[in-house]
């Protein structure tokens, strides 16, 4: 059975989603016969390449909101990371376009490496003092998956290389009513939507391999199309990037 993950570099719940989709995906009994493809989905396509700016900063201006309350609706989505056993920093982290990282992810899935990118790739950008819109950090990372050096940077300067496939990803969530990230697929037929809880992404995969529908699961946090991202009421009161 395969499971598609439409998801950006970019949004904190998509890192989140990922740990607790593993850990859902660790408890089911039919794991090793679950292929797991990661699509594309950009948050900020419209932003310029070379256009990057501070997280807290970016907060601050698109919701009016002071650098003291963006860095409270960061600690929010931080708490939520840290829950699952994932570092989170507040501090110094980029916001940018992510259309290089997601034409990388389909190298690497040429290359039999797109988990692996993706990993070190949210590490990066979550965790460590790395930015992953700096082309040279793209590399290393790249690299440090298993991905060949030359073989990255001829893709990073050809804009065209896996272009095609970033966008057919993107129009395929539009024709799915995807708004919103993560957004988990099963076999082609079943969809949930947001960062859940690891024990509801099990009892998923339990019923899309039994043929049953999948419940629509609400209330999760997720980023939207425009680039925001709400922690659910139950969860918090703030709105987060």
């Amino acid at each position: 059975m395969r499971v598609e993950i439409w998801s950006d570099i970019a949004c904190p719940w998509c890192y989140i989603g990922k740990a607790r989709f593993e850990k859902g995906l660790e408890a089911f009994a039919h794991r090793d016969e679950i292929e797991v493809v990661h699509r594309s989905f950009e948050l900020d396509p419209n932003r310029a390449g070379h256009d990057t700016a501070p997280v807290v900063d970016m907060l601050a201006k698109k919701y009016g909101r002071t650098r003291e309350e963006a860095r409270a609706m960061e600690e929010h989505v931080a708490s939520a990371a840290r829950s699952e056993g994932l570092e989170y920093r507040t501090e110094g982290r980029d916001h940018g376009n992510t259309f290089d990282i997601h034409r990388l992810l389909h190298l690497a899935r040429a290359r039999g490496l797109q988990d692996e990118l993706l990993t070190l790739a949210y590490r990066a950008n979550f965790a460590e003092e790395r930015s992953v819109f700096d082309p040279e950090v793209l590399v290393a990372l790249a690299a440090e998956a298993g991905l060949d050096e030359q073989e990255v940077r001829r893709v990073l300067a050809d804009e065209a290389a896996y272009a095609d496939e970033v966008r057919a990803d993107e129009r395929e969530a539009a024709e799915l009513g995807v708004t919103g990230v993560p957004f988990f697929v099963f076999d082609r037929r079943y969809g949930v939507s947001g960062g859940q809880p690891a024990e509801l992404f099990t009892q998923a995969l339990e019923q899309a391999w039994q043929g049953r529908a999948v419940t629509p699961l609400g209330g999760a946090a997720a980023c939207d199309a425009d680039g925001a991202c709400e922690v659910p009421a139950a969860t918090t009161e703030s709105t987060v990037h």
